[in-house]
């Protein structure tokens, strides 16, 4: 299969007619009940896409039919509850996929867990996330399954989060805190996702990462084709990035990241960011068009 890179108006990379697809994109489902056939788009024949989450513990209802070697869910633990060290729900859900035929291989954890609730964030301590790392994640490691700290937000409170966090874990471990992959978010220009992914990738050599959310919100359709242009080519060439999934798999009277970052269109058709991120064609639909 061909995917193709969008070229943007003033766009600074040489025009990608054509590339190997990327095996590293992801889904975020994101459903929504008014438009329930969106959600067969993303999984056609066809399509680059090979991994999903849906920030839950469950597969999606819609994609239970397709085997995890071609679509993997990847299960995530949102936020942690008020018995951190003791609610083992999000581990057992893990082991009971796994025992009834879903082979799970990887697994996210605690969503923007330094911001608070009101801006999306599971406003999570340290000290309470490293008590629900050890009682749900480091047992799921034993059974061979990778997994990815919290994926906390692009400011600077978030890489201090993440280095408590794995003090925290450590101290009680009285040994290293055992993760696999670093999920990031990103909210912003090319530039500082480069910037923010090098930090982490220079902080914790070795680890790969996942950049499990991203989006240049709210710009003019022009700078968003191009930001979406450059971050695929820049991560798709970057060995120690192992997957990403770009923050836009709804239509554009939805978004709550602007109306021109989204992979459909009103009316539900895909934008050109939406199919070329799926690995076909320029569509030329326009994002805030409804038909």
């Amino acid at each position: 299969m061909v995917s193709k890179y969008l070229i943007g108006a003033g766009a600074l990379l040489s025009p990608l007619v054509s590339a190997t697809s990327s095996a590293k994109r992801g889904l975020i489902f994101i459903p929504n009940s008014t438009t329930l056939q969106d959600n067969s788009i993303w999984v056609q024949t066809g399509s680059d896409l090979t991994w999903y989450y849906n920030y839950g513990n469950l597969p999606s209802s819609d994609y239970t039919h397709i085997p995890q070697s071609k679509f993997e869910f990847v299960p995530m633990m949102w936020g942690v509850g008020p018995n951190p060290s003791q609610d083992t729900a999000f581990h057992d859900s893990v082991v009971n996929l796994i025992n009834t035929g879903t082979p799970i291989s990887h697994v996210l954890s605690f969503n923007e867990p330094d911001a608070p609730s009101a801006w999306g964030g599971s406003d999570v301590t340290p000290a309470n996330a490293a008590l629900a790392w050890i009682a749900n994640f480091v047992p799921l490691q034993k059974l061979g399954v990778k997994l990815g700290i919290p994926a906390v937000t692009g400011a600077p409170t978030g890489f201090d989060w993440t280095e408590q966090f794995l003090a925290n874990c450590t101290s009680i471990l009285q040994t290293q805190c055992p993760y696999d992959f670093i999920p990031l978010h990103w909210y912003d220009n090319l530039g500082g996702l480069q910037s923010h992914i090098n930090q982490y990738a220079t902080a914790f050599p070795g680890k790969k990462i996942w950049v499990t959310e991203y989006a240049d919100p709210n710009q003019d359709l022009a700078t968003t084709q191009q930001f979406f242009n450059q971050s695929a080519s820049y991560m798709d060439g970057l060995a120690s990035l192992e997957r990403y999934s770009y923050f836009g798999a709804f239509r554009s009277n939805v978004s709550n990241v602007g109306p021109n970052a989204t992979f459909l269109n009103n009316a539900g058709r895909l934008t050109d960011i939406g199919s070329l991120y799926l690995g076909f064609g320029l569509t030329g639909v326009v994002p805030t068009s409804n038909n």
